[in-house]
């Protein structure tokens, strides 16, 4: 079995789901969290029958005191965490109902809590085990639609899209892995920012006929999880390669 150990957030369906799943396949113990006790425990059981290492952790990423539980818990089993993947997300603005002038304030408030605190609160709590591993990586599933150089390039597919909350969260999550790198640079610990494509996952309802699917989105975050060459200065990559900020 592998000493390997990876934490994924908001893994109970879709890209998060299916990723603990390719990480599981490529030998790693992976700690599956999620809001949803039941949820969390369903997935646990369904990974265990197929013969999988397998925990599972209640999370609420939004909240400080339920990332500290869960960084007790998991120092309380593990030495450290090789990889974090920050995949949690939610896009309201999607269903968001009412008359705006530019942005749904409710939705664009939650947005930012789950997509941009989200991450920077599990991160706090979970550093210190990550830089115990022999080579740690905190990988931040972000969009395309963060991009600044997309949101202004009228040739790109996604110059068209205003989704204020949802693009400025995933943008300042970017911000916060050049950031987070830079701190990290020289202490073995990486960190990506990834775009894994429009999938197939409940995120909007949009979504559902996504080219992309869910297993292709993991098998793509799992190669950049494990790929030492495009994370050296805190990437920003996509299917296809690098993404300009």
């Amino acid at each position: 079995m592998s000493e390997n150990t990876v934490l994924i957030t908001g893994a109970t369906r879709g890209i998060g789901r299916a990723t603990a799943t390719a990480f599981a396949r490529k030998g790693y113990r992976v700690v599956v969290t999620g809001r949803s006790p039941e949820a969390v425990a369903g997935v646990v059981r369904e990974m265990r029958a197929e013969g999988f290492a397998v925990e599972g952790e209640t999370l609420d990423v939004c909240s400080i005191d339920s990332a500290r539980c869960l960084a007790e818990s998991i120092a309380r089993r593990h030495e450290h965490l090789d990889v974090l993947v920050n995949n949690a997300g939610i896009l309201p603005e999607a269903t968001a109902s009412g008359a705006v002038n530019f942005a749904h304030l409710g939705a664009f408030t939650d947005t930012l809590m789950t997509n941009t605190f989200g991450p920077v609160n599990v991160v706090e709590a979970l550093l210190p085990l990550v830089r115990r591993a022999p080579a740690g990586h905190i990988v931040n599933i972000s969009t395309e639609m963060g991009s600044l150089t997309e949101q202004r390039n009228p040739g790109s597919a996604y110059y068209p899209m205003v989704v204020p909350g949802y693009q400025a969260s995933k943008a300042a999550l970017n911000s916060l892995t050049v950031g987070l790198a830079k701190q990290l640079a020289g202490t073995g610990v990486r960190v990506t920012s990834v775009c894994p494509g429009f999938v197939a996952t409940e995120l909007a309802p949009a979504a559902a006929d996504a080219p992309t699917a869910p297993a292709d989105a993991a098998q793509m975050i799992l190669a950049v999880a494990e790929s030492a060459e495009a994370t050296e200065a805190g990437a920003f990559v996509g299917a296809a390669g690098p993404i300009a900020w």
